[in-house]
C-alpha cells in the first residue's frame, strides 16, 4: 500500500511539475498591443513639447517608455501599414498608394498576425485596416482571429458603409455588417477592451489602428469645447478639432491601461504608442521643429513617435534611443525579441532593434533608409524621396541636410559636400534597382470573386485602377457623380454563372442610379453639408469582363443594371461603366459579383 502511495505521489508530483512549467511557459510569452494613430505627427502631442494639446495619459506612458526619437515611417498612412505589417518597405508589397488598387497588400506577402498566430497567439484588430477591403486581403483573411473596422482608408470613404460619419456607424465585424453605438475612437477602444478581457489567459496581439485624427474632423462636442478660450483663439478650428480628437484617443489609451492593471497583465504586455505619418492639421500650430507633414518627404512628413513598454522585459524607465530606425523593422524585431518561429520566404528590409532596447550592442550600423511619397498607379523614380544616414539627409537628389546640426532642414549644404550626396544617391539608385528586379509596376492585387469566403463581393471605386486622379475614389464622387476611367483587377476563382451589377449608390443606400441625392442628409464633412447630387442623366451601363462586352439602357427608378453570364476561372482586368447623355464615362461607383450557382 504505501508502495502504490508513493507511486501516485510521485505521479502528481511529477504532473504538477509539468503544468507548472507548462504555465511558466506561457507566462514567458508576452502579449503586444500597438496602439497606431491616423494622421498624428510627432509634435501632436504634449511630451513632445506641445503646449496647446492636452495628452496626460500618453505623456505619462512616454515616461515610462523606451522612446525611439529618430524612427521613421512612410510619408501616408496604407504605405506604413503595409511595412509594419510585413517587414518590407511598402514599395515593394503593392501599398505605394492610399487608392486605386495599390493600396491593397499583395496576397502572398506574409503578415505579422500570421507569424503570431502561427506561434500561438489570438488576435484582433480594431479600426483602420487600409490594405484591402475584399478577400482574400482583408485582415480576417491575413491572421486576425477578431476584427471591428471600417472601409477604405477613412470613414466616408468608397469602401466604408455609406453614411458613416463617426458617430453611431456601422462596421465589419468578422465580414459582417454590424452597428455600433457611440464615436468610432471609442467603439474600436471598446472592443479592443472586449478582447483583452477575453483573451487575458493566453498570449495575444491587439492591433488598434484608430482612424483619427483623419478628416473629416468631426469629434464629441465634449472633445471641441475642451479646446475653447483664449489660449486658442488664435488656432484654427480645423486644427482645434484635431487636437480634439487626440485628446479623445488619450482617455482610451488610459482605459487600456487600466484594463491591463485591473486583469493583472499589464506587466507581461508589451504596449506600443505609434502613429502613422507626419501631422495632417497641426503643423501650424507645433512641429517638434520639423519640416513638413503628411506626404512631405521632409522629416515632419516621416519622422514619428514610437514609445515601447514590457516591464517583464525591463523595457522601462523613459529612455531615449536615438538610433535610425524604421517602421518595417517592427516586425523582425518581435521574431527577435520574443523568439517566435519564422523563417521568410522573401528578404526583409527591416533589422530586428533588440540590440537596442536591450542595450547589448555598443555600436549600431550607419543605415541607410530611403522613404518617398508616390501616390501614383505606377512607382516613379526620383520622386518625393529621401536618403538618410545617422548624420544626412538627402532630399530630391538635390537638397543635402546635416540632421544633427539641422533638424529643420533649413541650410541645404550639397555643395559643400558633394560626396556625401554622391554616397547616398548610389544608395538610392541600388535601391530603386530592387523594385525593377521584384517587377513591381508588372504586378497587381486581384481581388478575387465567386469565393465562399466572399460572395458576393462588394467592390467600389476606391480600388480601381486609374490614369488620372478622380474624386470617384470617395462617397462623395458618387453623389456628385464624378468622372473617371479605368478598371479593376479581378480573379474569378471558379467556372460558373454570375451575376454582376453595376450601381451608382451601395445596395444600403438603396438609391436609384439617378436620384437627386438629398442634401440633407448626414454631413461627410464638420464644416458642410453634404453635396447634393444634382446629376440624374445617366442612360446606359457598360460592363467588359472576360466574355461579357455588353451595354444596357438604365431605366427610370433602376438602383441597379445587372449582367449575367458563364465566366471560366481567371484572371481579368473589369470595366464597369455608366454613361451619361452625353456619352460621358463615369465609371460604376460600386460593383456586387456573385457566383450564383
Amino acid at each position: 500500500m504505501r508502495k502504490k502511495t508513493s507511486l501516485l505521489f510521485l505521479v502528481l508530483v511529477t504532473i504538477f511539475a509539468h503544468v507548472d512549467k507548462l504555465s511558466a511557459q506561457s507566462k514567458q510569452k508576452p502579449n503586444v498591443i500597438i496602439v497606431i494613430t491616423d494622421d498624428q505627427g510627432k509634435g501632436d502631442l504634449a511630451c513632445e513639447g506641445n503646449e496647446f494639446i492636452q495628452t496626460p495619459n500618453i505623456d505619462k506612458f512616454y515616461s515610462d517608455a523606451v522612446r525611439f526619437t529618430n524612427y521613421h515611417v512612410s510619408t501616408t498612412c496604407a504605405p506604413t501599414r503595409g511595412a509594419i505589417m510585413t517587414g518590407r518597405h511598402s514599395n515593394r508589397v503593392n501599398v505605394f498608394h492610399t487608392i486605386n488598387g495599390r493600396s491593397i497588400l499583395f496576397e502572398d506577402e506574409v503578415t505579422l498576425p500570421q507569424i503570431f498566430a502561427q506561434n500561438g497567439y489570438t488576435n484582433a484588430m480594431f479600426g483602420k485596416w487600409h490594405l484591402g477591403d475584399n478577400y482574400p486581403f482583408r485582415p480576417e483573411d491575413r491572421g486576425f482571429h477578431e476584427v471591428i473596422r471600417h472601409g477604405g482608408g477613412g470613414v466616408g470613404q468608397g469602401p466604408d458603409y455609406w453614411g458613416n460619419d463617426y458617430f453611431d456607424d456601422t462596421y465589419w465585424h468578422n465580414s459582417k455588417m454590424e452597428k455600433y453605438d457611440g464615436y468610432c475612437s471609442d467603439v474600436f477602444f471598446n472592443g479592443a477592451l472586449d478582447f483583452i478581457e477575453t483573451n487575458k489567459d493566453k498570449p495575444f496581439f491587439c492591433y488598434i489602428s484608430t482612424n483619427a485624427p483623419h478628416s473629416p474632423y468631426n469629434l464629441p462636442k465634449d472633445y471641441f469645447d475642451l479646446y475653447q478660450g483664449k489660449k486658442y483663439k488664435d488656432i484654427n478650428e480645423r486644427t482645434l478639432r484635431f487636437y480634439g480628437m487626440i485628446t479623445n484617443i488619450d482617455d482610451n489609451f488610459k482605459k487600456l491601461e487600466d484594463k491591463l492593471d485591473d486583469l493583472g497583465i499589464a506587466d507581461n504586455t508589451i504596449v506600443i504608442f505609434t502613429t502613422d505619418n507626419g501631422t495632417a492639421a497641426g503643423r501650424s500650430v507645433y512641429n517638434a521643429g520639423l519640416k513638413g507633414g503628411k506626404g512631405s518627404q521632409y522629416e515632419g512628413g516621416h519622422r514619428v513617435p514610437l514609445y515601447i513598454r514590457w516591464p517583464d522585459g525591463k523595457l522601462t524607465g523613459g529612455k531615449d534611443i536615438d538610433e535610425l530606425v524604421a517602421h518595417y523593422d517592427l516586425l523582425p524585431t518581435f521574431v527577435d525579441l520574443l523568439g517566435l518561429d519564422f523563417n521568410p520566404v522573401k528578404k526583409l528590409d527591416g533589422k530586428s532593434l533588440t540590440p537596442l532596447l536591450e542595450a547589448k550592442n555598443d555600436t549600431w550600423e550607419n543605415r541607410i533608409l530611403y522613404m518617398d511619397t508616390q501616390r501614383e498607379q505606377n512607382l516613379i523614380k526620383y520622386r518625393k524621396y529621401t536618403v538618410m544616414d545617422k548624420d544626412w539627409r538627402l532630399v530630391d537628389g538635390k537638397e543635402l541636410y546635416n540632421i544633427n546640426n539641422d533638424l529643420g532642414q533649413q541650410n541645404n549644404i550639397i555643395s559643400a559636400h558633394p560626396e556625401v550626396a554622391a554616397r547616398l544617391s548610389v544608395g538610392y539608385e541600388t535601391w530603386w534597382q530592387s523594385f525593377v528586379d521584384e517587377e513591381v509596376n508588372e504586378r497587381y492585387a486581384y481581388i478575387k470573386v465567386g469565393s465562399p469566403k466572399e460572395n458576393p463581393s462588394r467592390i467600389s471605386a476606391h480600388d480601381m485602377i486609374v490614369g488620372k486622379f478622380s474624386g470617384a475614389w470617395h462617397q462623395n464622387g458618387a453623389i456628385t457623380g464624378a468622372r473617371a476611367g479605368g478598371k479593376w483587377k479581378i480573379e474569378f476563382v471558379e467556372d460558373g454563372d454570375y451575376k454582376i451589377s453595376l450601381r451608382r449608390f451601395p445596395r444600403e443606400r438603396n438609391l436609384a442610379i439617378n436620384a437627386t441625392f438629398p442634401a440633407q442628409e448626414k454631413a461627410i464633412e464638420y464644416d458642410k453639408t453634404s453635396p447634393a447630387g444634382e446629376k440624374s442623366d445617366f442612360k446606359e451601363a457598360f460592363l467588359y469582363v472576360a466574355n461579357i462586352s455588353k451595354t444596357l439602357d438604365i431605366k427610370a427608378d433602376q438602383d441597379e443594371v445587372t449582367f449575367t453570364g458563364k465566366i471560366p476561372a481567371g484572371k481579368y482586368d473589369m470595366e464597369a461603366q455608366l454613361i451619361d447623355e452625353l456619352g460621358r464615362v463615369h465609371p460604376a461607383y460600386y460593383v456586387y459579383v456573385e457566383k450564383i450557382n
